[in-house]
């Protein structure tokens, strides 16, 4: 027993986690809170998070919160940091390790999402939120911003099958800045890894444009070999 000693007699703090988690809807990048249901700050605007338990890991823990207020498994998540400052959570000392998230907007459960009282905002509508979690939004548009330029990873907030216009319009919105569009078009076909499908998008215009598919599998294989997503 007394080699425990120095487990035991440590303080207890508490781990959590916070997903920041984005969708992509009409051009816009969007972002999905709730109203928090605990003190402190029970009723204010927070990221949609939970205490890990003590049988989970992290990751673990945000599967179940995501799934639990969208209905969806199999999401991109991803660790954005930890956040331990001493005094950043009134109710109790708590170290937070923060994940992001991509969703197809359209693929997640509209019943659940109200159920839970959580709503999308535009990116630049999100409101003020409790504790350090606007400093969490924006870590995780930094990440996202860095991450889309290396790696294709904007495809997952896209439906699985898009159009050139909706992925260029895509990328616009993380970066906030407008793309040449041919170049952007020249660019991303040079890498060879959409597949044409024989159908067209008409919501926008008589003509349409092709629809298409990224080649995940293709990907996998040029990724093995050290090709690097550029855009």
């Amino acid at each position: 027993m007394e080699n425990y000693l120095p487990y035991i007699e440590q303080p207890k703090i508490l781990v959590a986690t916070d997903c920041i988690v984005f969708g992509f809807d009409e051009g816009i990048l969007k972002l999905l809170v709730f109203r928090r249901r605990i003190d402190p700050f029970k009723g204010e605007w927070s990221l949609i998070g939970s205490f890990v338990n003590e049988e989970e890991s992290v990751p673990d823990a945000a599967r179940r919160v995501l799934l639990q207020f969208t209905g969806l498994e199999n999401i991109f998540l991803e660790e954005l940091k930890a956040y331990s400052d001493v005094d950043r959570d009134s109710g109790a000392r708590c170290i937070s390790i923060a994940q992001y998230a991509l969703i197809r907007i359209n693929d997640y459960d509209r019943e659940q999402v109200e159920l839970h009282g959580a709503k999308w905002f535009a990116l630049e509508d999100v409101p003020h939120l409790v504790l350090d979690h606007n400093t969490m939004i924006a870590d995780a548009l930094d990440r996202l911003r860095q991450k889309t330029t290396h790696k294709p990873i904007g495809f997952e907030l896209l439906p699985e099958k898009f159009t050139i216009p909706q992925l260029q319009s895509l990328y616009e919105a993380i970066h906030q800045t407008k793309l040449d569009d041919r170049n952007f078009r020249k660019k991303l076909l040079s890498f060879d890894l959409l597949i044409k499908l024989n159908e067209k998008d008409k919501s926008t215009s008589k003509k349409g444009a092709f629809l298409y598919r990224f080649d995940y599998d293709k990907y996998k294989k040029l990724e093995e070999s050290g090709f690097n997503f550029v855009l």
